[in-house]
């Protein structure tokens, strides 16, 4: 399970620290792809092989599961961390979230989200007050 924010920052080779919590879940490798309002997911890879099979049962007849099946998948990268707790963000994952220098990685249960610093801080500005008003069950019987 991924929690918190973290800021670091993206190095002029494309890498990015992960943070010290993170790296032993994402030892034995990890997937980043495209996410949605232009972040990117990091999935270790264990669970994006759980997300794949999920995939694999959803009906391709569906149009709107081709379409984003196509972009998930056509997106994804194989990485991993360095010794250091490096990963390189590939150059056409960097300009889809509009990555320069600095970033925010968020936990988002079981993936982590990179985010452009300016991005995340316009989308929790605007997520939050609807998040605090939120009147309605989000889950049923959980929350």
């Amino acid at each position: 399970m991924f929690l918190g924010t973290h800021t670091p920052r993206l190095d002029q080779k494309g890498r990015l620290f992960l943070p010290a919590k993170y790296r032993d879940e994402l030892s034995e490798g990890m997937v980043i792809t495209k996410g949605q309002e232009h972040c990117l997911y990091v999935f270790p890879t264990q669970e994006f092989r759980r997300v794949t099979e999920v995939f694999s049962s959803a009906p391709v007849t569906a149009k709107a599961v081709r379409d984003y099946s196509r972009v998930f998948f056509a997106s994804a990268s194989d990485e991993s961390c360095d010794k250091q707790g490096r990963v390189t963000v590939p150059p056409p994952l960097r300009a889809y979230a509009g990555l320069e220098r600095d970033c925010v990685v968020i936990g988002a249960n079981t993936r982590l989200e990179i985010w452009a610093a300016r991005t995340w801080a316009a989308y929790e500005a605007e997520q939050e007050q609807a998040f605090a008003q939120l009147s309605e069950e989000v889950l049923p019987g959980v929350l």
